[in-house]
């Protein structure tokens, strides 16, 4: 009997599960596929107040969001990093004093403390209007934060398991129906097939854009609220500029496109807004998206950007609170949550919209709002809480990764980094005991040694290749084919002798 079971491990969905469990309550988390592996791993990958929802009044949406990314930073500062964006001014759009006002409130709403503020930038002098058309003489810069969203996601996963939650990747729900005082689960083990039941006292739908199928087909329920699935395309390039800035262009449709450093040899482009119909887990750019964002950043960039230089896409279905908005754009990016308990009956709370940066706000909100049925369960305490390897300094991160290059000497700095900025200080257990490159087991391409795989094999739930190489890190960006093969090979390989291990456990 678990106190919450939620279903979905998204960013939202394991943000509930690690709050619960750190509050001493007893958690399930189920999700039928990889952790992160929907909308929370295809975001543009942002801890952001979000500029441009000021200008569609979400002045508390903004504030909220504002006021998230310096806890988050200082909770993550290995995933989560400061990043300035250069916002260049274009005639016939935004007028100037409308942007400077905005910039103001955005620099004031959120508490700021270690984030610099927002400038103004004359860019024929600036380094960053060398790459831009010569009509573009002024701009702006300010302030936001990067996270690898995925590694959000799982970071989220491993400290709820660590104070006690039951995290279970590729467990799908068939089915859930009150039963007196509780709910009752039929789970499915989507790799062995196998079926089993469990019980909670409440439940939680974090689905994301499933959360409306959980509803209507897993739980047999009807619901009033609606959601409205939008889909949201990145192309990436090759580094199309030398500084690590970010861009953020205005288009003539109002809405706003990213050019952001991505993977130290990449930029990273998007994102579209377009409405989707479907079935979220096949989403993928269309050409026409493609070519809506190639021409977008060449309207600004000297040298135009065109589909032959794309080198990887990714898209993602945000599931959005239906607000009766018109255009996708507007539709709003807060969260609505649903909580239906009338009658006594065990309470069922599901999840709608939001935005990675308040997550942790999110779920701070689910477990207030349940607070009734969970008496005796501990205060709020993510706030100033670290997650897994982020606990030192924001601004000792070159100084650790220097540490950690000089106590593992068989890690060149180049590896040293990657894994800290990957791991944090769990970088230390990772390489615990490791004297020579030998160490480190078979070499796969690109730094991804054995050592690494199967840390995250038994840390972090890592099953097939693309957990590794594209959720659990983006070095399917810097292997060949053959390599990444390879790497699906001995996935394969070793998970066949783990299934063969646990059925010689449980015959014995």
């Amino acid at each position: 009997m678990f106190d919450i079971a939620v279903i979905g491990g998204g960013v939202n969905g394991c943000g509930v599960a690690r709050d619960a469990a750190g509050r001493g309550l007893s958690v399930l988390l189920a999700e039928q596929h990889d952790l992160g592996s929907g909308t929370s791993s295809a975001s543009t990958k942002l801890i952001h107040g979000g500029l441009r929802y000021l200008e569609h009044y979400e002045f508390r949406l903004v504030r909220d969001a504002l006021r998230e990314r310096e806890v988050l930073l200082r909770a993550a500062p290995h995933i989560i990093w400061p990043m300035r964006f250069v916002l260049p001014h274009l005639k016939g759009l935004r007028p100037w004093w409308l942007i400077r006002i905005g910039l103001f409130l955005y620099d004031h709403l959120g508490g700021r403390e270690i984030l610099p503020g927002s400038r103004g930038l004359d860019l024929r002098r600036d380094p960053a209007g060398r790459l831009l058309k010569d009509d573009l003489r002024t701009g702006f810069e300010y302030s936001d934060c990067w996270v690898e969203d995925s590694r959000l996601v799982v970071l989220n996963a491993r400290d709820a398991a660590d104070r006690g939650a039951s995290v279970r990747p590729r467990t799908e729900v068939q089915s859930a129906e009150r039963n007196g005082t509780h709910w009752s689960l039929v789970l499915r083990d989507t790799v062995s097939g196998r079926s089993e039941t469990a019980k909670a006292r409440i439940l939680v739908n974090a689905a994301g854009p499933w959360v409306a199928e959980v509803i209507g087909q897993r739980l047999r329920f009807n619901s009033a609220a609606r959601v409205r699935l939008v889909k949201g395309s990145h192309i990436v390039t090759r580094r199309l500029f030398d500084h690590d800035r970010a861009y953020i262009f205005q288009n003539a449709d109002l809405r706003i496109i990213f050019a952001i450093p991505y993977e130290q040899d990449f930029t990273l482009i998007g994102t579209t807004d377009v409405d989707y119909q479907g079935d979220p887990a096949e989403v993928a750019i269309s050409p026409d998206e493609v070519d809506y964002l190639c021409k977008a950043i060449s309207e600004y960039f000297v040298k135009p950007v065109t589909p032959e230089d794309v080198v990887w896409s990714f898209s993602g279905v945000r599931p959005l609170y239906d607000d009766g908005k018109t255009a996708a754009q507007e539709a709003t990016r807060d969260f609505v949550l649903e909580l239906e308990a009338e009658g006594g009956v065990p309470p069922l709370l599901s999840i709608f919209g939001g935005k990675i940066t308040t997550y942790r706000r999110l779920a701070e909100e689910v477990l207030e709002r349940l607070s009734p049925w969970l008496s005796g369960s501990g205060a709020p305490w993510t706030r100033d809480a670290h997650l897994p390897g982020g606990n030192f300094p924001v601004a000792t991160f070159e100084e650790q990764a220097a540490r950690l290059a000089a106590d593992c000497p068989s890690l060149d700095a180049a590896l040293a980094r990657r894994y800290l900025r990957a791991y944090g200080t769990l970088a230390w257990s990772l390489v615990e005991g490791v004297r020579t490159p030998e160490d480190l087991g078979e070499h796969f391409g690109a730094g991804l040694y054995q050592r690494e795989i199967e840390y995250l094999a038994a840390r972090e739930w890592a099953m097939t290749a693309d957990d590794v190489l594209w959720r659990r890190s983006k070095l399917g960006l810097r292997l060949t084919e053959d390599q990444r093969a390879a790497v699906a090979d001995y996935m394969r390989q070793a998970r066949g002798a783990d299934v063969a291990m646990n059925v010689a456990s449980s015959r014995a």
